[in-house]
């Protein structure tokens, strides 16, 4: 695979945008930011809206376990692996109510590889997500 290649997972959910869901430049591998959302489908799991697709309820440990279930589609089907992630940045939409939930089972997640985290919250997602993460591994 060639430097700066885009790379797309077919078992991670479909960008929204016009992006890939990563790309590599030399031995780094930097994945566009993964939601929740599940391949082949516009719900996302742990999420309840209404006829407007505005959140009524949502769970976030549901939604936290998707994201990471889909950061390491990517990484795997990129060619790295998770043990290879070397920095995460957390965008959570309720730092108040959901940060002890996410940091709980990041925990479980990262327990043996562990790399930089940045945890904000932020205002609103371009979906209807409480999380979103912005991921960078190694590659060889």
């Amino acid at each position: 695979m060639a430097d700066q290649d885009p790379i797309n997972s077919s078992k991670a959910p479909e960008p929204v945008g016009l992006y890939p869901h990563a790309r590599r430049v030399g031995n780094l591998l930097f994945l566009s930011g993964v939601g929740p959302r599940e391949r082949g489908t516009k719900q996302i799991p742990g999420v309840e809206l209404n006829d407007a697709g505005e959140i009524v309820s949502y769970d976030i440990e549901t939604q936290c376990r998707s994201v990471f279930q889909n950061v390491r589609y990517i990484v795997e089907d990129a060619g790295s692996s998770w043990e290879k992630i070397v920095d995460v940045t957390v965008y959570l939409t309720n730092m108040k109510d959901d940060f002890a939930t996410y940091n709980r089972i990041y925990a479980e997640y990262f327990a043996d590889n562990q790399p930089c985290r940045t945890t904000v919250e932020i205002n609103k997602l371009p979906t209807p997500i409480a999380i979103e993460l912005k991921v960078i591994a190694t590659i060889d």
